[in-house]
């Protein structure tokens, strides 16, 4: 009688085809997932898009608050180049000539020292009847001559860049608004740092950073507000307050006195102790200073 051999699979074997089973039907992950499987094989070809667009600000801002895999490549990727794409000279100076230099604060808050107006509201040394809020703005000049009228004379070797002050129309005063913003080059090893810390400078309570988050020092309150600061911002003496932040970011308001038209031509030279140009208000633009054309832009001056 002939008997059929039947072959029975091993343990492994089995184990091995289930394995195999198993993987075929894994489900891919879901489109709004967070999975490393972003769509994004290269961060250089993405670099390579943004910079067919001139490095828009909106794209970039939309393009991060995808999933978390793109906000951290805009964190690494985008916004340096959108700084060095915009402002490569100041950003340059800002670095110490360091091609890959770091700022406190980071890219994503050094892009919106460019083109970002914080808004205002109340603080201990300056009243605003109804707060003004922050928006993007159509373009910004940053001039280091005009930040030099933000340093007291014992701080006069730190580099500062600070903007032309945003103008807003306050409504129940006859003095419109003006929103200005700023930011220090090597801060931690800056001499309105070592002043602040050495004469024990509290930090603000109720005033974080709009930049960074970061808490700040009220220069009023520490007494660091010179009287060429108002000059150059077209206020008068008191009516100004601003902050910086640990980080070096500066962000204040100001009362922008009304000019008459003779007034305004007769402005320059009033500002010879800080050794600026004399123009009473900015630079004169460098024919080749950093600047764009659309969505957003930057000039530095000075």
């Amino acid at each position: 009688m002939a008997y059929k051999r039947q072959t029975v699979p091993s343990r492994n074997s089995s184990c091995v085809a289930m394995s195999a089973s198993r993987r075929l039907k894994l489900n891919p992950p879901s489109p709004g997932s967070d999975s490393c499987e972003s769509g994004v094989v290269n961060e250089r070809v993405l670099a390579l898009v943004f910079e067919s667009i001139q490095w828009d600000i909106s794209t970039i801002c939309l393009t991060s608050s995808v999933n978390r895999k793109l906000r951290a490549i805009a964190k690494r990727v985008l916004w340096r180049g959108l700084c060095l794409h915009r402002a490569p000279r100041m950003v340059s100076a800002l670095a110490g000539g360091v091609p890959n230099g770091r700022f406190s604060g980071g890219w994503q808050a050094l892009a919106k020292v460019m083109f970002f107006c914080c808004g205002c509201e109340s603080t201990r040394h300056f009243k605003v009847s109804q707060p003004s809020p922050g928006h993007f703005v159509n373009g910004s000049r940053f001039s280091k001559t005009s930040g030099r009228s933000f340093l007291t004379k014992k701080c006069r070797g730190d580099l500062l860049y600070v903007s032309d002050p945003c103008e807003h129309p306050a409504g129940d005063k006859d003095d419109d608004l003006g929103i200005y913003r700023g930011v220090f080059s090597e801060f931690m090893r800056s001499r309105t740092r070592a002043y602040l810390i050495g004469r024990r400078v509290e930090l603000e309570e109720r005033v974080s950073c709009p930049y960074c988050g970061a808490r700040v020092w009220s220069m009023t309150t520490a007494r660091l507000v010179p009287k060429s600061a108002a000059r150059r911002l077209g206020s008068q003496d008191g009516g100004l307050d601003y902050f910086v932040c640990v980080n070096g970011h500066l962000h204040g308001s100001c009362w922008l006195v009304p000019l008459s038209s003779d007034e305004d031509r007769d402005s320059g030279g009033d500002d010879e102790e800080d050794g600026s140009d004399g123009d009473g208000g900015v630079g004169e633009i460098d024919k080749e200073a950093d600047r764009t054309v659309s969505n957003g832009s930057v000039e530095v001056i000075g």
